[in-house]
């Protein structure tokens, strides 16, 4: 087994501010660099908030000039990073919920959110996923929030051949207990390493739960945030097997 370090950015959204949630974003990434974190996931539009009713005002092409300096940071630092963003892929196309991959290398990667939550469709078109990502000698499959909630898209990351299965999120308490359960199953079931990288406070009118994790692929915990807040939960793989950690990430 290859070495490996994944961690999920447990991060507090400001409703609509780009500018301080990429300062922030960039601070996470940051303290990954220093914990030698190769693939770093941050929640469901976490540039933005979950905010649907901003939506399709600050939806942006991926490509877009203002996450150029988040893109030079990634490449920066080494620290590949998958972050949340509603994004429109011309102008003339419906808003999806985003999650773009700002490679290490400097490369651009997009996912978009295929299953949409009840309510999204008010905001949101379904998206058509993406492309697995390579880190390190692992295969990366992405998911964003509701997707995790089909169990063939799940089934579908393994089928093609995922190491593992990351998911940047936003679940409440009540939801936690059984979406966790759903999460902790895919790893067991599949066989996959999973991370679940969920909001570290209130975002759109609803509380997150906090409590990142990362299960590895007999289902077994790796490592959990306690609660909510910004933290950044790390797990790495050596000869060994895998260990955890909790990082505290104080606001920049």
């Amino acid at each position: 087994m290859t070495p490996l370090t994944i961690a999920a950015a447990q991060s507090i959204s400001v409703a609509g501010d780009l500018a301080t949630n990429i300062a922030l974003h960039q601070r996470f990434m940051l303290i990954a660099a220093e914990q030698g974190v190769q693939l770093l996931v941050f929640p469901e539009l976490s540039l933005t908030g979950y905010e649907r009713g901003l939506a399709a005002e600050l939806a942006i092409a991926p490509n877009a000039e203002v996450l150029q300096p988040l893109r030079d940071f990634a490449r920066e630092v080494g620290v590949t990073s998958v972050v949340g963003m509603p994004i429109r892929l011309s102008d003339d196309l419906p808003v999806l919920i985003g999650a773009l991959v700002l490679g290490a290398d400097g490369s651009l990667g997009v996912y978009s959110k295929q299953h949409l939550h009840p309510g999204e469709e008010v905001a949101f078109a379904p998206g058509t996923g993406g492309s697995m990502l390579t880190v390190g000698g692992d295969t990366v499959a992405l998911a964003v929030c509701a997707d995790f909630s089909h169990a063939s898209h799940a089934a579908a990351a393994a089928e093609q051949g995922a190491d593992l299965y990351a998911a940047g999120v936003l679940i409440t308490e009540n939801g936690y207990a059984p979406d966790t359960a759903l999460l902790q199953g895919y790893a067991s079931a599949h066989s996959m390493t999973v991370l679940m990288a969920n909001h570290g406070a209130a975002t759109g009118g609803w509380e997150s739960a906090g409590r990142s994790a990362i299960w590895a692929s007999d289902g077994s915990l790796i490592a959990a945030a306690r609660g909510t807040g910004n933290v950044m939960v790390v797990a790495r793989r050596e000869a060994a097997g895998w260990s955890g950690t909790v990082v505290d990430v104080a606001e920049a």
